[in-house]
């Protein structure tokens, strides 16, 4: 039986491997999972019903407590003895690399989420760069989750090109649209439902946001573009989805603004969020930097049209003038002008969220990625043993 190990920082990444872990156990691997202890690493345990094992790893670069948790790593490893071990994200892929190659494990593979060092600056991009070749480096096969990101990855040189591959149309997961983000399955009273329960009147328009509260996401333009549109529609909310995160804090005053305006909702952490896709209009993703942009498909998968920036990640998974309309990174009039053109044309909303949806049950279908991650991990394993 094929052993395969997942790495993660947190256990909260470890939400993107839903339903594939069943479909690889049911082809014969047997699948486990590392990340930080906590309750969301039991829980996913329980749900999977997958061994897990929780190790310490902070998100931020702390080179001697780093040092010490891939020590730790490998002797678990070693111990584990897995045929493949699959590690994600920045922090995860260094210390899952290292700690696989120390270990001799026979297939290692690294997954890029996104490219953090986009956006940061000084010695911070310079330690997030050596980080990402190191673990390109490591690897014997580095998937990306969308195709831009694999161009700005081989771009930035931390990767050979004849490495590093993406799965079928990209995402790490792709959207169960038939089931879980399904219009005809959320229908008009869950619509009702989650708009009482935030308070937002049946008749409203929404606008909403779906991910971390940050600056990189975009909140800054966000709330400009909330600012001028409320004034002209005065019957518009905005819903939020997601956690304030003290690592990339918003300015005060945007927060602030977030915070106490009457006709913004904040659900905080709910990835729940079917019903709250259910209760909006058209979703912003005004984010500076993406690995993918799986919240823009799953709402295309919910029918709803998708304003997102023009960056990797995002140019994948909106169609421009399709599903969709693109604008420029840090441009909140364009923004704006974009969110407003869809607040004053029902019917273009309409035909953007159909033209979404169809395009995500045709090219993303989690089955479709599943089977190809299994090929390459067959293949891989084939590769290795001879």
């Amino acid at each position: 039986m094929v052993r395969l190990v997942h790495v993660t920082t947190v256990p909260g990444s470890l939400t993107f491997f839903h339903g594939q872990v069943g479909y690889l156990k049911a082809r014969g691997m047997d699948v486990w999972a590392l990340s930080s202890p906590g309750e969301l690493l039991e829980q996913f345990a329980a749900r999977e019903g997958i061994a897990v094992h929780g190790l310490e790893m902070p998100r931020r670069i702390t080179p001697l407590r780093d040092l010490a948790t891939t020590a730790r790593l490998w002797r678990w490893l070693r111990d584990v003895r897995p045929d493949i071990v699959n590690a994600h994200t920045p922090k995860g892929g260094l210390l899952g690399m290292v700690a696989a190659w120390l270990a001799r494990v026979p297939v290692r593979v690294y997954h890029m989420h996104g490219l953090p060092l986009m956006t940061a600056t000084g010695l911070k991009r310079r330690l997030l760069r050596w980080a990402e070749m190191v673990s390109c480096l490591l690897a014997h096969q580095v998937f990306c989750v969308s195709v831009s990101l694999r161009e700005a990855a081989v771009a930035e040189g931390l990767c050979r090109p004849d490495k590093i591959a993406v799965l079928h149309h990209g995402s790490i997961n792709g959207v169960a649209a038939e089931t879980a983000f399904n219009p005809a399955h959320v229908g008009g009273t869950v619509r009702a439902t989650t708009r009482a329960r935030y308070g937002i009147p049946l008749d409203a328009e929404v606008m909403g946001f779906v991910g971390r509260v940050v600056r990189d996401k975009g909140l800054v333009e966000l709330v400009e573009a909330w600012q001028t549109l409320r004034a002209e529609h005065p019957e518009l909310h905005l819903l939020v989805v997601g956690p304030f995160e003290p690592q990339d804090p918003l300015p005060p005053e945007v927060e602030k603004l977030l915070r106490t305006d009457p006709r913004v909702h904040l659900t905080g952490i709910d990835w729940d969020t079917p019903p709250l896709y259910a209760a909006m209009d058209v979703v912003v993703l005004p984010t500076y930097r993406e690995g993918f942009g799986i919240v823009a498909i799953e709402a295309a998968a919910m029918e709803l049209p998708v304003v997102a920036t023009e960056v990797p990640g995002c140019v994948d998974a909106v169609q421009d003038s399709v599903t969709g309309t693109l604008v420029p990174p840090r441009d909140a009039a364009a923004l704006t002008e974009a969110i407003r053109c869809y607040l004053l044309d029902p019917e273009l909303r309409r035909r953007h969220g159909r033209a979404g949806r169809e395009r995500v049950l045709r090219e993303f279908r989690q089955e479709d990625i599943w089977e190809e991650l299994y090929t390459q991990y067959m293949r891989l394993l084939q590769v290795r043993q001879h």
